[in-house]
């Protein structure tokens, strides 16, 4: 929580997901796997374009014609069937309705998640906070090189369950929480500490931070 609050009060509110409604942010959850968001950010105006903006739309739109609109997000073809492997879930399965799906509890509704074709652990903790707006903390490759830059590692399991134990642990069970924390730290890697180059000397995790201290130390 001292590492939340110092990036929240270093950056503050992020604002996240980027998305006008729970259709966008979905669609951008499976799009962004393996993607730059700006690349994503094409696809979901193709989409929008096309005016396929629900998921009954994506349900009715040939797959062909479906990668053809999300291309510019990469991996289009597959990522065309993981869109409508969500669609024929949410449309097969609850009529359509996200309200419906989104109803199970937190746990229930992630296990159902990792069901679906091409939804794995970081989407699906995607999904939830953003668009269920329930607490399931999302792990990504960011969060893990800078808690491990810290000195923070989950005790065991050094796998994506065991890094959301530590931090299901260590952050208050709320969403709010879990949405911005996460969001917080993907703006951190980008402002401070970088994949090769960490600006240690600007960090606001300086004192509290392992590498830190030992950057501080060199110097």
């Amino acid at each position: 929580m001292e590492i939340y609050h110092r990036l929240l009060k270093a950056y503050g509110p992020q604002g996240w997901w980027p998305g006008e409604s729970r259709f966008e942010m979905i669609a951008g959850a499976i799009l962004t796997q393996a993607a730059a968001w700006r690349n994503v950010e094409l696809a979901l105006a193709n989409l929008k374009a096309a005016s396929i903006n629900d998921w009954p739309a994506v349900h009715d739109t040939e797959i062909h014609a479906l990668a053809e609109l999300v291309r510019p997000s990469g991996y289009y073809n597959a990522k065309a069937r993981k869109l409508k492997a969500f669609a024929a879930h949410v449309c097969e399965e609850y009529a359509g309705s996200l309200d419906a799906m989104f109803a199970a509890d937190t746990t229930t509704l992630r296990r159902e998640l990792l069901g679906i074709h091409g939804i794995g652990p970081e989407t699906a903790d995607d999904i939830l906070v953003y668009a269920a707006g329930k607490p399931s903390f999302v792990i990504d490759a960011y969060t893990i090189r800078i808690m491990r830059r810290v000195g923070l590692t989950p005790e065991g399991r050094d796998d994506y369950a065991g890094w959301q134990a530590m931090f299901h642990a260590g952050v208050h069970e709320d969403v709010q929480v879990y949405n911005e924390f996460h969001a917080l730290l993907d703006r951190h890697h980008k402002e401070a500490c970088t994949k090769n180059a960490p600006r240690c000397s600007e960090c606001c995790l300086r004192d509290i931070c392992a590498t830190g201290r030992s950057a501080a130390d060199a110097r």
